[in-house]
């Protein structure tokens, strides 16, 4: 870059004229500078020893048209290579570049100098040399920054790594022995030459005044020299201390697309070189914004006219036909001191919607727009937001809290809200029943004479045009008053006894449910039961002597109170007689069994007999069979049947058929008597009644067949086949 570009003070005012006014030069910062390379490759020199200058621009050495300087001033033209032999500053120009930056080049007459390499660039490791006259004499050389010692070195060169642009001086001692004394010497101060890595960038902005909405291009221009243009640099660009888009980039350009009065400011790049890290930023550049101010502000409304049902959305549209930078926008609804809403956009419109529109809303409707020259206010619309019917409610009026059958049942349907007109439709289980208008709004009616089929659900719908709207479901249920009821009883009264269960059966053939039954004797409650899905119910009942009489139900469903006709119920109680011969009947079968067991001892007795031939002397004597012709039946005597019994019976019993012994005409036959009784498991008071005097039980004969006199074998033989007959025995009786 030019010298321009550089600090202050660090060109003389003399050479920038020189280097402004020489042939060929063109705005400071066109070209790069050019640069000089000295050969052999040191800032130093011992006076006598020639140094080459070599001027280069654009990695090549310039021919012609180089013009030279030393110590600031003009000193030839020529080519781009010469020789020199005295101290001084040197600079060369090239018609392809600017001035280079100056060389120190010093020729001593010195016992001992101290060279540094050169060119040296920002970030570059340097070479220092501490060179004697007799390099042989020198045993070791020491080196100096600022007077410290840094090094030792013998015959060896010393490395300062990534040197920077500063005041140190340096300088180095050598010393050895003679034959006679040690030495030492000590070489002139010197300071080494850092040039450049690249000079202090400058910021170039395409515009410095540009209008809002419009883009603005930046720039950050700076160079490396041709030995270095190996290194990579990185710029950033900045608005004030903000960094502008993505950060650091390889591009020394920036674009951005869209300016806005905000955006003002002072504006800088830094270009870095990656490798060494060397950072520099450039001088500030002041950009100021222009804003257009807006104009033609114009309100749209969504639905189009503003008429638009009311739960629907409203969008306000406000826009501005020209304006730039930040737009604020506000919305506003005539009566009402604070804004519908405000936003602040870059940008020619903006919309407001208010969501859910209700009757409230409606009003004359305006915007206004402001980029910080003044508002300015469209013109106004009016909104009306229809209503939509609102759910209706349906309500029965009936004349009784229970509707029954042929009751006039007012549907009355409403909906809180809608526009007029409003038509209402009636339906029961969905099916149309009628309809009703309400031309000015409120709820329509509609009646109906109830009939069995009536119940289920009943709605309504109401329909103003936008939407018709059904009620929630209504239940009706139609009632039928219950209807006289029957009473039955189980058993039937002609067969009740004392100490059976008695069922109580009521039923009503038609009635809604729930029914609940009551049970009454001799018009005294026994109790109830409820069928709550309808049908009868039933009351148990457990006999005793006093619920003789009449008996009789009562229906009721809530809808009235129906009495059954009165049942009869007459009772009968075992008597003392029956008790009496039933106790009989038990004694005379025990005695019978043991007469069986005594007879199956004889017939035992009478088989050994006549086996051995004959009876023994003593024992129990034969009978004929004429005395067995009429066989008594020895029982227990008959009770007095006003003697009260000692006991009542516990339970009846089943009797087994009593078996006694006949058989006249066989002298070879032995009868026996049996007699067995069974005990009845049930429930004395729910067992079923035997009616003795209608049956007679039964009596089986068994024959058993003697030895015959004439059976040789004297063997007893029994027919296999025994002979029975039926008789009557004792009756049936009950243990006690």
């Amino acid at each position: 870059m030019g010298f321009p570009c550089r600090r202050p003070g660090q060109v003389p005012m003399l050479l920038w004229l020189l280097l402004t006014l020489a042939p060929g030069r063109e705005q400071s910062g066109a070209f790069p500078k050019a640069f000089l390379l000295l050969k052999p490759p040191w800032s130093t020199a011992f006076k006598g020893e020639e140094v080459t200058l070599i001027c280069e621009d654009d990695h090549s050495p310039a021919q012609r048209y180089t013009s030279w300087y030393h110590n600031w001033a003009f000193w030839k033209a020529g080519s781009g290579t010469i020789q020199i032999y005295k101290s001084g500053r040197y600079t060369c120009k090239t018609q392809r570049s600017s001035v280079s930056d100056p060389v120190h080049v010093e020729f001593l007459s010195e016992w001992l100098i101290l060279q540094a390499s050169h060119p040296v660039f920002e970030g570059d490791d340097v070479h220092l040399r501490c060179r004697g006259k007799n390099e042989e004499d020198i045993n070791e050389k020491i080196y100096y920054r600022n007077k410290k010692e840094i090094g030792r070195r013998r015959g060896s060169k010393f490395t300062l790594h990534s040197v920077s642009q500063d005041n140190s001086e340096y300088h180095c001692t050598a010393s050895g022995e003679s034959f006679w004394r040690p030495w030492e010497e000590t070489s002139k101060p010197l300071k080494i030459q850092v040039q450049e890595l690249f000079p202090r960038p400058v910021l170039r902005v395409s515009t410095s005044q540009p209008i809002e909405g419009s883009p603005m291009n930046l720039k950050c221009e700076t160079w490396l020299p041709p030995l270095r243009s190996h290194i990579e640099l990185q710029f950033c660009f900045f608005r004030e201390d903000k960094v502008l888009g993505s950060g650091w980039s390889s591009s020394p350009e920036l674009q951005i697309p869209t300016m806005w009065s905000e955006d003002s400011g002072s504006y800088s790049c830094q270009a870095n070189a990656v490798t060494p890290n060397i950072i520099k930023i450039s001088l500030r550049s002041w950009i100021r914004v222009q804003r257009i101010p807006v104009s033609d502000v114009n309100l749209e409304i969504q639905p189009p006219g503003g008429q638009l049902i009311e739960g629907e959305d409203l969008v306000l549209i406000c826009s501005v036909a020209k304006g730039t930078g930040t737009v604020t926008f506000s919305w506003h609804r005539e009566g009402t001191e604070r804004s519908l809403g405000r936003k602040t956009q870059r940008a020619l419109s903006a919309e407001l919607r208010i969501a859910a529109v209700r009757e409230q809303d409606a009003g004359r409707y305006y915007c206004a727009a402001d980029n910080m020259h003044g508002p300015i206010l469209s013109r106004r619309i009016r909104v009306t937001p229809r209503i939509p019917a609102s759910r209706p409610v349906l309500t029965l009026r009936a004349p009784r809290t229970r509707a029954m059958v042929k009751d006039t049942v007012e549907l009355r349907c409403e909906a809180q809200r809608g526009s007029p007109p409003i038509l209402y439709r009636f339906y029961h289980e969905n099916v149309t029943l009628g309809s009703s208008s309400a031309p000015s709004g409120g709820g329509g009616s509609f009646n109906l004479s109830l009939t069995t089929e009536h119940s289920g659900n009943y709605s309504c719908e109401a329909d103003n045009g936008l939407g018709p709207q059904r009620s929630e479901a209504v239940p009706l249920s139609v009632s039928v008053p219950v209807s006289r009821p029957i009473l039955t009883l189980n058993p039937a009264g002609a067969q009740a006894v004392v100490g059976d269960l008695l069922e109580l059966r009521c039923e009503a053939q038609s009635g809604s449910p729930p029914i609940l039954y009551w049970f009454y004797h001799e018009d005294v409650t026994l109790g109830s039961s409820s069928a709550p899905s309808g049908g009868g119910a039933s009351f148990n009942l457990s006999l005793t002597a006093e619920h003789s009489g009449n008996y009789s139900c009562g229906a009721d469903n809530g809808l009235g109170v129906q009495r059954s006709y009165m049942v009869t119920l007459n009772l009968t109680e075992f008597s003392t007689n029956k008790v009496i011969h039933i106790t009989v009947g038990v004694i005379g079968c025990l005695l019978s069994m043991l007469v069986l067991a005594a007879s199956a001892s004889l017939v035992s007795h009478f088989r050994t007999q006549r086996k051995s031939g004959g009876l023994p002397t003593t024992g129990t004597p034969s009978y004929s069979p004429k005395e067995h012709r009429k066989p008594s039946w020895s029982g227990p005597p008959r009770t007095d049947p006003q003697r009260p019994t000692p006991c009542e019976p516990p339970a009846l019993m089943e009797l087994e058929p009593v078996y006694s012994n006949v058989g006249p005409g066989d002298d070879n036959l032995v009868y026996s008597q049996i007699c067995s009784s069974q005990h009845s498991k049930e429930n004395p008071a729910r067992a079923p009644r035997t009616h003795w005097k209608d049956e007679e039980p039964a009596i089986i004969y068994s024959e058993v067949k003697k030895a015959h006199p004439d059976d040789p074998e004297g063997q007893a033989h029994e027919d296999a086949a025994g002979n029975y007959e039926n008789v009557s025995c004792a009756p049936p009786a009950l243990d006690c």
